[in-house]
């Protein structure tokens, strides 16, 4: 049985819930009819399917986990599905929810432009044509992205060119109303002069051309970009535990 005091039917009535909270007006999209639920302090949605995760909420965690195991139960939330929750003890879960994986980060956001950095002029935005070599620079800087060349949620691919050479990128998977920033990465042998600070700084100028919040997600662990990060701007947080239902 879904545990909830109230059953929320659509965006607008979500956001208003969650206070227009960045994350929550990042995670959904316009045109969308998600479902939410608000219980105690939290207020959670599903997603449909095909955009995936398949959750999300924000708010206190315990009365999170509550809506979500109710979910499950009933077969609305399905195993190997995801959930972006409040940051919570793994131990939490024990018994309410079966787990594969569980990461820690942070949902980080700016409201106002970085300031300019030293090499930010040289931030283009690519074209398809520069795919191949986006790909590599992936492969061999950040296996482990999931924003890749060809990937549906990416809008835009922003870099920064050594001669034919692409030294750094970074995707703009922008939803709902926040602009958003992933994949940024440095090739390997030219990290520490700056070309980082340059791409973050030069994409977030770019996106808050269309929009008034500009976030990015970093693993908690990463406390270099941390730094860099609210350096740039980035000072306001949401601590996320990301789980992957067994």
């Amino acid at each position: 049985m879904i545990v909830a005091d109230q059953v929320l039917e659509g965006r607008d009535a979500i956001l208003t819930a969650a206070g227009h909270h960045p994350y929550a007006r990042h995670s959904l999209r316009r045109g969308e009819r998600p479902r939410g639920w608000r219980r105690d302090d939290a207020v959670g949605w599903l997603l449909p399917a095909e955009h995936g995760p398949a959750g999300g909420a924000i708010g206190a965690p315990g009365p999170a986990v509550d809506v979500f195991a109710g979910l499950l139960a009933e077969g609305v939330l399905l195993p190997g599905q995801w959930l972006h929750l409040p940051r919570l003890d793994p131990a939490a879960l024990t018994g309410r929810l079966a787990v594969a994986r569980h990461d820690e980060w942070d949902f980080l956001w700016a409201t106002t432009a970085p300031p300019r950095q030293p090499e930010e002029d040289r931030v283009v935005r690519l074209t398809e044509a520069d795919h191949p070599a986006l790909a590599e620079l992936i492969d061999e800087s950040f296996p482990t992205t999931t924003s890749r060349p060809g990937d549906p949620r990416v809008v835009d691919w922003y870099g920064i060119r050594d001669g034919d050479r692409i030294v750094a990128c970074g995707a703009d998977r922008s939803r709902g109303d926040v602009g958003f920033l992933a994949g940024l990465t440095v090739a390997a042998g030219l990290r520490g002069r700056g070309l980082g600070a340059a791409l973050t700084a030069g994409m977030t100028r770019a996106l808050f051309a269309r929009h008034d919040t500009v976030a990015l997600g970093v693993y908690t662990v990463n406390v270099g970009a941390i730094r860099l990060y609210r350096r740039l701007g980035f000072t306001n947080a949401l601590a996320r535990s990301s789980v992957h239902l067994a």
